[in-house]
Parts: structure tokens; sequence; C-alpha cells
């Protein structure tokens, strides 16, 4: 028996089952989000009749002579009005480009310049919302050519960013002049595209590794190195190979029988025969003074009245044999050793 730490196979056969339980929790996660941005229910949805649904304002619009088209397919967007509700889902690049082919566009709640601010009622400040007047704004905030509320409703050439969509939404359109503010942002040309972007359009957009928030990568950059430094710390080896004695004596005819059964199990009858050859030869070479490795079938046809080519075929013939030819092949083998023993 040798003592000896556990190897890469036991390793494996222990982790794999959690490891595999991991992978179908995340593939499940994944999958959950990616189809949750679907369907008729989620923020500022022009479809919604939920508090933070924006039926109410696609509505007002419409009743406004404003034609709202809600589409995932931005590819036609000119001489329309861009509404982008979900800006953080889209590529910053891509959403340049948008911003290029659209009479007008307006995101909400991009990446912000500066920081963020809370919720609450605000003046506007600056010519551009003067009419609406007080509106609920907050969330981020930005840099622009023209700045209202704090900061919070900017617009640069033809864009402008909000960083709080409350105003649009069922819940809050009515509070303050939120309504004012929504319709002069949307209804700046008679067509509205209304972009609702979700967690599946980014996925089209980026590899799934991009999709995975960056606290998680961190997280499982850290596993990994857990995972590695135990196991090898579990691989490392105790110390040299100590042989220590069999608790019970196991006689030669049964260690026999057993590697034969194993031969026999496996049909390994070919290989036996050669374990049965490379024996009879390593025990013919000391009887003949010959040394290991030396062919003995001359020295053998000397001494016996065999010829060389017969004692050579026995020998060393590498034929297939079937069980009973190797019972034949033990037999010759043991008359040929007791030959040479009697000459």
């Amino acid at each position: 028996m040798t003592a000896v730490s556990p190897g890469t196979g036991r390793i494996w056969a222990a982790a794999k089952g959690p490891l595999v339980i991991g992978a179908v929790i995340l593939a499940a996660a994944i999958v959950i989000t990616l189809l949750r941005g679907s369907g008729e229910g989620g923020a500022l949805d022009p479809r919604s009749f939920r508090p933070e649904g924006g039926h109410a304002v696609a509505e007002l619009l419409r009743q406004n002579g404003v034609s709202v088209e809600l589409t995932d397919d931005v590819s036609r967007v000119d001489g329309a009005t861009l509404f982008v509700t979900h800006s953080n889902l889209i590529d910053p690049d891509r959403l340049a480009g948008l911003s290029r082919t659209a009479a007008a566009t307006v995101l909400v709640a991009p990446p912000g310049d500066l920081g963020r601010v809370e919720v609450r009622t605000r003046q506007p400040s600056c010519p551009l919302a003067e009419k609406a007047g007080a509106a609920k704004t907050g969330g981020l905030t930005y840099t622009g050519e023209q700045s209202c509320y704090d900061s919070t409703l900017v617009r640069t050439g033809t864009v402008t960013t909000i960083g709080f969509g409350g105003v649009f939404t069922n819940d809050d359109l009515d509070e303050e002049g939120n309504a004012a503010l929504a319709l002069a942002l949307l209804g700046q040309h008679e067509r509205l595209v209304w972009y609702l972007p979700t967690a599946a359009d980014r996925s089209r957009q980026k590899a799934p590794v991009d999709l995975v928030p960056a606290g998680w990568l961190f997280g499982a950059l850290q596993l990994g190195v857990a995972a590695v430094l135990v196991a090898l710390w579990r691989a490392r080896r105790l110390g040299r190979v100590v042989p220590e004695q069999l608790p019970v004596v196991v006689r030669a005819a049964e260690t026999v029988e057993g590697r034969a059964r194993l031969y026999r199990s496996a049909h390994a009858a070919g290989h036996a025969a050669a374990v049965l050859r490379q024996a009879a030869r390593d025990r013919l070479a000391p009887l003949l003074g010959l040394p290991p490795g030396d062919d003995p079938s001359e020295e053998i046809a000397r001494r016996t009245r065999r010829s060389a080519s017969e004692v050579r075929t026995l020998l060393y013939d590498t034929g297939q044999v079937d069980d009973r030819g190797l019972v034949a092949l033990a037999d010759e083998l043991d008359a040929l050793e007791n030959e040479v023993r009697k000459a």
C-alpha cells in the first residue's frame, strides 16, 4: 500500500456537481434577465397602464397630433423625435449615431457627467423649460449647452438629456409641470419614435460577458483564485511514497488467479501471451549463461532437439491467440524450460 494525496480526478469528481449547479443557476438568471425586458408592463412602456408605464403621455401626445411609434428598429428616424427610454442599455457610440440621424433626440438617464441628486420639485431656471415651469426632476446630472433644473435636464444641439424619467410616467405626469415638460420634449415634431431598449437589445450589441456586472466578474475572479489555491493545497504530495506491509498475507496463487481474471475480463489474451513469453525468456537467460535481452534461440537449439526457428517462433511470435491457445502456449513454454534444465 502507498500513501498518496487526492489526485486531480478525485478533486474534479467532488467539485463537478457544485460547478454544474452553479452554471445552471447562472444561465437561468441570464435568461430571466433577458426575458424580463419583454412584454407590456415595463417602465416607460407606452402600452402600460401601470404607475411606471408611459401610456398617459403617449395618449396625450396623440391627442395633440403627434404620431407615436413604438419600435425596436431605429434604422428610420429621419425627421422624427427619437425618445430612448433606457439609454444606459445602449452602447454610447451607437447612441451617438442614432442621435445624429434623428431630427431631435430625448435620452432618459444615460450615464451621468457630474453625479446624482435627489428627486424633488425644481424650477427650470432656463428658457428651454420656462413654459413648463416647476417639475419633479432629479437623478443624474449632466453638462450641456443649455442647463435646466439644476443640471438634471440639459440640451446640446438637438440632443436633450434628462436624468430622471418620472415626468413621463403615468404616476407623476399630473404633478407640477411634468405634463407640460413631457409634451415640450417629446412633441417637438409630428412623429415620435419611442425606442424601448431591453437587456436583450444590449446582448445583440455585446458579448454575453459584457452583460455581467463588474462586481460579479471581480467576485468570480476571486472564487477562481481561491479554487486554484484549494486545488494546489489538496493536491500537494505529503512526501515520498512509503511502502507498507500488507495487513494480511496474500498467496502467490491468488495473485496469479486475480491477474488472470483481469486479463480474461479484458479479453487480453494477446497481452497475456506476451507476458508469458517475456517471463520465459527472463528465466531461460540465466540458465543459458546469456545476458538479459539476448535472443536465446540458437543456444536452446544447440542444447535441445528443437530447431532455432521453432524456438524463436515459440518465444517471440506476436500472432493473435485465444484462451485455448494461451493454455497451449503456457504448456509449451513449460516444456521448453524443462528441456533446457535437463540438457
